[in-house]
This record gives C-alpha cells, structure tokens and sequence, in this order.
C-alpha cells in the first residue's frame, strides 16, 4: 500500500518532468533554429517540444486534483519546469532568430523574458490569491505568443530588431504588471459565468483556422484585452 500511495503521490511530479523535459529538448533544436531534420527546421521541432510542454503543463495540474496529490515540492518543480519549458526556450528562439537577422548584440534583449519569466513565477508561488485569477500574464501565454510571432516572422519575414525588442520588453513587462488575467479553469458550464472563457476559445480557433500558427499570437493579445475588460469577473 505504500508503495501505491508513492506512485500516485509522485505521478503529476513525472508529468512535471516531462514538462521540463520537453522544454529542454525545444532549447536544443531553437539553438539550431535553421537546420533542417527531414522535412522540418529547428524552430519548427522546438514548437513542437514547446507544445508538449504546455499539455503535460496542463496535465500534471489535473492529475495533482484527481489524485489530490498535492505537495510544495511539486508547486515548486512545477516553477521551475515552466521556466525552462516557456521561458528560456522561447528566449533562446528569438535569441537566435534576431541572430540570423543580423541583430548582433541586441540579440541578448530576447532573455529578458526569461528574467521576467522568473520574477513572475517567484511572484506567483508566494501569491495565494491566484487561484481563479492571475496576476499579470501567466508564463505559459507568454510562450504562446512568442510561437505564433515567430511563426509569422517565417512567414512574412523579420519586421526589424526594434520592433521585435519592442514586443520583448512589453511581453516582459505584462508578465509582472497587475493586471488581473482571468483562469481557464471552468467550475460550471453555465454561460454567464463563462462568457469570456467560450469567447477566447472561440477566437482562438478562428485565428488559427484563418492565420494557422501566427494566429497564435492574436490569440493572446485577444486574450489580453478580454482580460482587462473583465477585471471583476470571477
């Protein structure tokens, strides 16, 4: 039996480290940003790894409440998965995109976002009242944007160094600031008390079904701005 109950106390922690996991083999492949592996380049396979991370994100939260195997040391290697996972892997991608634009040293600007990354997670394990809301934007959404931003750059190309510092700084910035951002975590299926969660979604899907990847990247804005105007909803 006990043997049991330490399988199932340390199951969402191996879900967490698969989380890491993922976000250091997407590390790899964004230090190899152009390479091509088969029909696929780096970044692409870093998008993919960054992906999985966010599912076994989710997944490890999920099995912690239907296990109720909750424990402070998985609220602390949750952190620190999540650091690697989104955000240094996306710092090392646009670190080596604005590299191969011809950035230079301006390139080091894109780990900003894993010092902010950081100073956010810090915030939000000694913060208790970020169950059903957050308080600035969560790290996850961070590294979201930043894939559907690099996936328009290979599509329509690099829109510059300072615009792309631009976006660091205010995706930096929006990590910490106090802006209430509201939870996906759905207790009921009722509309009212769901409507911007169902409207996110909703856009959401249009945004990728119209724009595919980059679509991302509206996708968090949208959910920035329903976010500011929902301010008092629970």
């Amino acid at each position: 039996m006990n043997i049991l109950r330490s399988i199932k106390r340390n199951i969402p922690n191996t879900i967490t480290c698969l989380n890491l996991l993922s976000g250091c083999i997407a590390t790899i492949f964004a230090f190899q940003y152009n390479k091509e592996f088969g029909t696929l380049q780096g970044y692409q396979i870093a998008f993919i790894f960054m992906a999985a991370a966010v599912i076994f994100d989710f997944c490890d939260g999920l099995s912690a409440r239907l296990l109720r195997a909750y424990s402070a040391m998985g609220k602390e290697l949750d952190s620190l998965s999540d650091l690697i996972s989104f955000g240094f892997a996306p710092a090392a991608l646009i670190y080596n995109m604005m590299l191969l634009n011809g950035a230079g040293i301006w390139a080091l600007g894109a780990f900003l976002i894993t010092v902010f990354g950081a100073l956010r997670l810090a915030k939000f394990n000694i913060d208790e009242n970020q169950s059903t809301t957050f308080t600035g934007l969560p790290i996850p959404a961070n590294a979201i944007f930043w894939v559907g931003y690099l996936s328009w750059v290979g599509d329509y190309g690099y829109p510059g160094t300072i615009l792309t510092l631009i976006f660091v700084v205010l995706l930096s910035y929006a990590m910490v600031s106090k802006v209430r951002m509201f939870s996906l975590k759905i207790k009921d299926f009722a509309w009212r008390n769901n409507v911007r969660r169902y409207a996110l979604i909703l856009g959401t899907v249009l945004f990728v079904a119209f724009q595919k990847i980059p679509g991302l990247a509206w996708a968090i804005a949208f959910y920035v701005i329903l976010s500011i105007t929902s301010r008092r909803e629970k």
